[in-house]
């Protein structure tokens, strides 16, 4: 598309701090783009005031940007940019100027607005949850390239890098060696520390250096040793209240860290700062990636 000039490549934009034009009212602003492709008038105001409509600002046409609030100023720079009808929308950080409340609740609508619309969407953001909670696909880039890309889920829950492990969402990591693989399971060894479960990975020999993760959400603490006998041995450092749930960060014996999410009121008592506590998980939740 370098070749086209932008009116005429047919692709909506939507800046990161809106660039609504001050000296105009909403309406105004929005009709912007149909006025440069000399649309009749009568076409224009009907299509500025539906376009209003679906992004609930019916009724605020005649309103200065300055006179709105920044949840309706993206919403106007939004409705602006698929008033044309666009093959193509363009988000560059959208909502990285809201505050937290309503970046969730403009996540939703503009989700919502998409699936009706039906517009294929390109968005841009470094915050990792409002890709979770946006994407149908996501690329994952690094120093320019793409590392992995995939639906949302399959990149969070199976990421192919320790970059994107450690990039989307949080992680715990460490290093081991595979001791045991078979058809059904792989054992790796974490030294002193013990060993952990994963899933066969084809590939793999046994003595083959790998780095593991899991997620904290997938690891399950408990104030007494397994039945089994299993569980890796850990100390709490510091636990942090985060309203519905507990960020409990434990260290290994080797000082190797380890970040528990618990669900508030799911442990029958919390342990103490310098308690030891044992830490396990189901294979399937082992991620495990070549050293190199």
């Amino acid at each position: 598309m370098t070749g086209t000039p932008p009116y005429a490549r047919n692709i909506g934009f939507v800046f990161q701090n809106y660039a609504l034009f001050p000296h105009m009212t909403v309406a105004q602003n929005v009709a912007f783009g149909l006025e440069s492709q000399r649309l009749a008038r009568a076409a224009i105001a009907q299509r500025v005031a539906e376009t209003l409509d679906l992004v609930q600002l019916g009724g605020l046409g005649d309103r200065r940007p300055a006179q709105l609030s920044g949840g309706q100023q993206q919403r106007v720079a939004l409705a602006r940019a698929i008033v044309t009808q666009p093959r193509v929308l363009l988000l560059d950080e959208p909502l990285a100027a809201l505050d937290k409340k309503l970046r969730t609740a403009m996540q939703v609508e503009l989700r919502e607005l998409q699936q009706r619309l039906q517009i294929t969407t390109l968005f841009v953001t470094h915050d990792q949850e409002e890709a979770l909670t946006l994407a149908d696909r996501i690329a994952v880039m690094d120093q320019g390239r793409i590392v992995q890309m995939g639906p949302a889920r399959e990149v969070y829950e199976r990421p192919t890098t320790r970059f994107v492990t450690q990039f989307l969402g949080e992680a715990n990591l460490f290093t081991g060696q595979v001791r045991h693989h078979d058809d059904r399971r792989m054992v790796i060894a974490l030294d002193e520390r013990g060993q952990v479960e994963a899933l066969p990975h084809p590939g793999l020999p046994v003595g083959a250096a790998v780095v593991c993760a899991v997620r904290p959400e997938n690891v399950r603490l408990s104030l007494a040793p397994p039945a089994d006998g299993g569980g890796l041995r850990a100390t709490v450092q510091h636990i942090a209240y985060m309203g519905a749930s507990l960020n409990i960060h434990t260290a290994l014996d080797d000082g190797t860290a380890i970040t528990v999410f618990v669900q508030s009121g799911l442990l029958p008592a919390l342990p103490a700062v310098g308690q030891p506590v044992y830490l396990e998980w189901a294979p399937a939740h082992t991620l495990v990636l070549h050293e190199g």
